[in-house]
C-alpha cells in the first residue's frame, strides 16, 4: 500500500485480508473448477482474488476504488483470467459484464460490510443462478441471518434471505486477520438457493408483507400490519395457535407465506 500511496478509505469501508490461509479455506469452501466463473466485489489487496484465479477459468472484480488501479495491475499482471471493472457493483449489470457461457457462476468475496444487505439483494434479484454465494460479513450479520424465530437477533432479512437461500456459517474470522483492524469480528457464510421453496403467489408482496411487520419490532402484528385485513391475519394466525398480540419475531416462514398468500387477491 505504501509502495503506490494508497490510503485505505473508510468511506469504501476497506479492510484488507492478509493471512493467506484463511484465503485458501474460503477457495475451497467453493469447489471451484476450470470451466467457472467467480465475481468478486471489493478486491482490495488482490489476495483473494489470485488465489480464486488459480481454480477459475475467469474472475470478474468489481473495484469502486480506481486508486488501487496501479497497485491490481502490477499485482495482477501475471493473471490472464481476472478482469477488473472500475465501477460501483451496486450501480453495475452483471448480465451485461458477463460475456461468455460458465459451467457454474459463483460468488466469492470479503464484502464492505456497511453494504452487506445492498449487495445480497441485488445478487438475488439479478436473475442469475450462482451455484454458490460465499461472502465474509460481520460476525453479528451472519448471526441474525442463521437465528431462530423467538431470537433477539431475528428479523426481516433472516426472513427474506432463509426464504430463498439455505445459509450455513462456515468460517469465524478474527478481526485481527485484517489492515486495518476493524471493530467487529466476522464469518465466512455461504448462501445456496433452495430447490424447494414454499409456494409464493407474489414475491414482492411477502416481502412487503416482512419488511411491515417488522418495522416496529417492539410492536404487535395487529399494530405493525393495521393497513392489512386482519380478518384474514387473525385467521391464519389461528391455525398457529397465535392471535394479533404476536410479535413478527415469533413467527416462522412458513407462517409469512401462508399470511401473505391469503392476502393476495
Amino acid at each position: 500500500m505504501e509502495k503506490y500511496n494508497v490510503k485505505f478509505k473508510k468511506k469504501f469501508g476497506q479492510n484488507f485480508l492478509k493471512d493467506k490461509n484463511i484465503v485458501e479455506k474460503i477457495v475451497n469452501i467453493n469447489n471451484i473448477t476450470k470451466e467457472d466463473l467467480v465475481i468478486e466485489v471489493g478486491p482490495g489487496g488482490a489476495i483473494l482474488t489470485k488465489e480464486l484465479a488459480k481454480v477459475a477459468k475467469k474472475v470478474i472484480a468489481y473495484e469502486i476504488d480506481k486508486d488501487l488501479k496501479e497497485e491490481l495491475d502490477n499485482k495482477l499482471k501475471d493473471y490472464n483470467n481476472i478482469e477488473i471493472i472500475y465501477k460501483d457493483f451496486l450501480e453495475s449489470n452483471i448480465k451485461e459484464d458477463i460475456k461468455e457461457e460458465y459451467s457454474n457462476i459463483y460468488f466469492v468475496s470479503n464484502v464492505p460490510y456497511y453494504i452487506t444487505t445492498p449487495i445480497i439483494m441485488k445478487l438475488m434479484n439479478s436473475g442469475i443462478r450462482f451455484n454458490k454465494i460465499c461472502m465474509m460479513v460481520q460476525k453479528e450479520v451472519a448471526d441474525r441471518l442463521s437465528s431462530e424465530p423467538s431470537s433477539k437477533k431475528y428479523g426481516s432479512i433472516t426472513v427474506l434471505l432463509n426464504y430463498y437461500y439455505d445459509i450455513n456459517n462456515e468460517l469465524f474470522v478474527s478481526r485481527n486477520e485484517f489492515i486495518p483492524k476493524p471493530k467487529v469480528d466476522s464469518e465466512v457464510i455461504t448462501l445456496i438457493e433452495k430447490e424447494d421453496k414454499l409456494y409464493l403467489k407474489d414475491y414482492n408482496f411477502f416481502t412487503k408483507l416482512v419488511r411491515d411487520s417488522f418495522q416496529f419490532k417492539r410492536k404487535t402484528i395487529k399494530n405493525n400490519l393495521k393497513n392489512y385485513n386482519l380478518d384474514k391475519v387473525l385467521e391464519i394466525l389461528s391455525k398457529y395457535n397465535y392471535d394479533l398480540s404476536v410479535r413478527a419475531e415469533k413467527l416462522s416462514i412458513d407462517i409469512f407465506v401462508d399470511i401473505a398468500n391469503n392476502l393476495v387477491d
